[in-house]
């Protein structure tokens, strides 16, 4: 391991957390898993007074499994000239080859004013958040495969349309053919 990570903090799980109610995430910080990071900066954003949605997440090619994910503001200000401006703070977690997960990223400052201790349900917003970015993923998933359908049946018809000219040429040749004996019949009946 290199130094960095022999510096970072750990933090279990949320049932056994260490964690002092007053601490900001920082890059480099530690946690047993997912939930207990989001965890952790859920309980930070509501002592500040945020609430938090899932901006992204990413997915192994591998086995399916999250291996990063975006957690923001849900707040914003609004802008007379441009109109309403997502606020940039964030934490971007990272899995560990060990399965563990650590802040990459930490971007603390809002753009709007903060109101301690929101009354919304952060559990509610949660499972609304990653239906969304479940649904998103999977329409990705069909348009892909549907794009590869309507290219697969393009090509299908094509193929049928060649195999129709090649027919249409073999039936014309037969059918001059036969023209032909049937004069040449009636040649010799004559």
């Amino acid at each position: 391991m290199d130094e960095a990570n022999e510096r970072v903090e750990k933090i279990g799980e949320t049932s056994g957390c260490e964690v002092q109610t007053n601490q900001e995430p920082h890059e480099g910080m530690l946690f047993e898993s997912e939930s207990a990071a989001k965890s952790f900066y859920d309980d930070y954003a509501r002592r500040v007074g945020f609430q938090t949605r899932v901006l992204s997440s990413r997915k192994s090619e591998r086995d399916g499994s999250v291996i990063s994910r975006g957690v923001g503001c849900r707040g914003g200000s609004e802008n007379r000239s441009k109109g309403h401006e997502s606020c940039s703070a964030m934490v971007l977690l990272k899995k560990e080859k060990l399965g563990t997960w650590v802040i990459r990223r930490f971007v603390r400052d809002h753009n709007h004013p903060l109101v301690p201790h929101s009354h919304i349900s952060r559990r509610e917003l949660d499972e609304k958040d990653i239906r969304i970015q479940e649904l998103t993923a999977e329409l990705r998933v069909k348009r892909r495969l549907s794009t590869a359908y309507k290219e697969h049946l393009i090509t299908f018809m094509k193929d049928v349309e060649d195999h129709n000219g090649h027919l249409s040429t073999k039936i014309q040749l037969v059918y001059d053919n036969l023209k032909k004996l049937e004069r040449e019949e009636l040649l010799r009946r004559k």
